[in-house]
């Protein structure tokens, strides 16, 4: 071999070597499918339900069972009506599965059977909803937004230590947004600066299209709570006749952003009417009648639609229940699938 042949083999070896290691963004870009538009696997995701005592026996094994891949780990915090504070307690304030103790657990455990994570930090308000969450003046605005920040800071810097493979910064905050753009600006540089995986935003279904900093983040995030058809049984066409004027919406504007659009959040309760407007069918859940059908239509017409669009990065369901454990009541008519006929519709779809 010529002297000025191995030279430049011992420098093509020099450069290989250097590049034989991703940076960690690069690693967490090469698991989370949809981070750009060669999507190659959905993201059939279930919403966790943080459970109030530490799991007896491994929760994740139904969720590989109806062929579920990702879940959103939902690690909730606490604003009053008025109080311009957010509450995240780490001791036992909170239950087990929203401390970090649990979440670490929840992760690692889902990390085990081969599942990927989206840490997802939401702000609970009693009587309320953080869409309509807005203060009066700018110092309690300030205030809030300090204590979000500290809580959002210390869950991504737990994302990225427990590897998880998706943050999201926030979710449904349609006034703030509005109000306050200036806040969310400032606030995601210091969450890549602790996380260094894709980021999402979990929009409202009605604003996603106004939220001011997609360019930032790597996936549209919306809860999916589209009212489609107001009738007590809606059938699985009429469904999706509904939903072809928005999936074109969400394309186009895909098209526009070049980023995947993600359903954060999206499911149906089991009772009569759930094709139309699930937030007020809420407010007298136990007064409704059970319709597993109506639900598992919903399912399967949302799943159907957009399964197969190659800008559809995937979904998360809301929500499930290890060990049935942490619901508020009448799981019946929630909108976990478990047990109910949209299980077998998610496991058609999922598997």
């Amino acid at each position: 071999m010529k002297p000025i042949s191995l030279y430049f083999l011992l420098l093509f070896s020099l450069i290989s070597c250097s590049r034989s290691k991703p940076s960690v963004k690069e690693a967490y870009q090469k698991e989370a499918p949809g981070t750009s538009f060669g999507l190659t696997e959905k993201i059939n995701g279930l919403t966790f339900v943080a459970p109030p005592r530490p799991f007896t026996e491994n929760p994740m094994t139904d969720i590989t069972n109806v062929g579920a891949n990702w879940i959103a780990v939902v690690p909730y915090a606490f604003t009053r009506p008025d109080v311009p504070d957010v509450h995240y307690s780490e001791d036992g304030k909170h239950w087990w599965g929203e401390r970090p103790v649990g979440i670490k657990e929840s992760i690692r455990l889902a990390h085990k059977d081969n599942l990927k994570v989206m840490v997802k930090p939401q702000v609970w308000i009693p009587r309320g909803w953080t869409g309509s969450l807005e203060f009066p003046t700018d110092s309690a605005w300030t205030a809030w937004e300090n204590a979000y920040e500290r809580y959002i800071l210390r869950l991504a810097g737990l994302a990225d230590t427990m590897k998880a493979e998706l943050f999201c910064i926030g979710t449904e905050f349609n006034k703030s947004l509005q109000q306050r753009p200036q806040f969310w600006q400032q606030l995601i540089p210091k969450i890549k600066s602790l996380y260094h995986g894709p980021l999402t935003y979990s929009a409202n279904w009605d604003d996603w299209d106004k939220v001011p900093f997609w360019n930032e983040l790597d996936y549209i995030g919306l809860g999916s709570y589209f009212p489609l058809v107001d009738t007590s049984m809606p059938e699985v066409k009429e469904l999706q006749q509904a939903w072809k004027p928005i999936c074109n919406k969400l394309k186009a504007f895909s098209m526009e952003k070049q980023k995947p659009v993600l359903f954060t959040e999206w499911g149906y309760l089991s009772v009569d009417g759930c094709g139309w407007q699930n937030w007020e069918l809420e407010k007298i859940l136990k007064t409704c009648s059970i319709n597993q059908q109506a639900q598992a239509n919903c399912m399967e017409a949302m799943l159907s639609t957009f399964h197969h669009e190659e800008w559809w990065a995937g979904s998360f369901l809301w929500k499930w229940y290890p060990e049935m454990r942490g619901h508020e009541g009448s799981p019946e008519r929630d909108y976990t699938p478990q047990g109910k006929m949209a299980e077998a519709v998610l496991r058609k779809w999922y598997k």
